[in-house]
């Protein structure tokens, strides 16, 4: 298959393309883009508790533990105990936490903006309803679990 009309190439050049973007986005406020990604899923007044943050994200808990680490050494988040879960914690934005969301929102309408301004409604509408369509095909496993076992 021509590689340019295969789906899975054009998603993933597309999305390595955009995580290429917003890192040197981030890179300039001394940040990544899954540090953006992480302020922007944390609740902005009452905080997330940590167990709640990795499936919000799609990320492993160790992955997550090691980027709420570097967060909280570079003073954007607090934890603090839950108080109806003695054994979790809640993830709070620090006041500079909250400023730094503020400007990864304003990176993120910047290119939903720039993006809507060269592709019509229409043309929006139907993306989303192919990667939609992608996710669900995915997540109730219709790709690969009905195929032959020995492919």
């Amino acid at each position: 298959m021509d590689k340019v009309k295969s789906i899975d190439h054009q998603l993933r050049a597309t999305w390595q393309a955009v995580a290429k973007m917003y890192n040197e986005q981030a890179a300039k406020h001394n940040s990544t883009m899954a540090m953006a990604f992480a302020l922007l899923n944390i609740d902005f007044e009452q905080g997330t508790p940590s167990t709640s943050l990795g499936p919000l994200m799609g990320m492993e808990p160790t992955s997550l533990s090691r980027l709420l680490k570097t967060m909280e050494d570079k003073g954007v988040i607090c934890r603090e105990k839950n108080p109806n879960d003695g054994r979790s914690v809640i993830i709070k934005l620090t006041e500079y936490g909250k400023e730094m969301r503020e400007v990864s929102k304003g990176h993120v309408y910047q290119f939903n903006n720039k993006v809507r301004e060269f592709i019509s409604d229409s043309e929006i509408d139907a993306f989303l309803k192919v990667t939609t369509t992608i996710n669900k095909l995915i997540t109730d496993k219709l790709i690969y679990d009905n195929v032959n076992k020995n492919d």
